[in-house]
């Protein structure tokens, strides 16, 4: 009995193992293909900020626009990040032709820490949580209006990503479109560029 036991336990193992490494192939893949997608030009780089602990919505209270210190920032590892990525787009050699980041100090220490193109600041990328949102009506135009030739980086918010696209971003994790998508979409997902390591 033990040993059927140790022999289910051992194909058990090698199942999950077996699942984890065609999930990581998947992703690698989906990776490279977000990655060509940047580097043929015309697509959007949908960028959730670096790593800002603690890692979850939302500002310290008595947050204002108009000073860092009262915010949620970088911390190490979110610059780290943010560099990394900006090499990653100059070593694949993507052309970078707009950079629009939120106002937020977390996301634009991001976008100029990448180095890829001049940082522009956008309240479009800001979350909107009133009615009408016009924010998100102004970022919806933003992207799908986008052509190129080259590559347009957002540098946002969680909560800006998830009513755009309906799904959730990692700190520092890269989403990339392609604009005006199928049956009226704003974009459709070509894919998902992990946070760096």
């Amino acid at each position: 009995m033990t040993r059927w036991i140790d022999r289910v336990d051992s194909v058990a193992w090698l199942l999950v193992v077996s699942l984890l490494l065609v999930s990581a192939r998947g992703a690698a893949a989906d990776a490279e293909k977000a990655w060509a997608a940047l580097v043929a030009g015309g697509h959007v780089a949908l960028i959730r900020h670096a790593n800002a602990p603690p890692g979850y919505g939302g500002d310290p209270p008595g947050f204002r626009m108009d000073d860092c210190k009262t915010q949620r920032n970088l911390d190490e590892l979110g610059r780290q990040q943010a560099q990394a990525l900006g090499a990653a787009f100059r070593q694949r050699g993507v052309r970078v032709d707009r950079v629009l980041t939120s106002p937020v100090c977390r996301c634009v220490d991001t976008a100029e820490l990448m180095a890829v193109g001049p940082v522009e600041k956008s309240v479009s990328l800001l979350p909107d949580r009133g009615e009408p949102r016009v924010r998100l009506l102004e970022l919806q135009g933003i992207v799908s209006g986008w052509r190129g030739p080259g590559t347009l980086v957002l540098v946002t918010h969680g909560f800006t990503i998830s009513p755009l696209l309906r799904t959730h971003l990692e700190q520092a994790e890269t989403l990339v479109l392609k604009p005006g998508g199928g049956g009226g979409a704003v974009a459709d997902i070509v894919g998902r560029i992990p946070p760096p390591q």
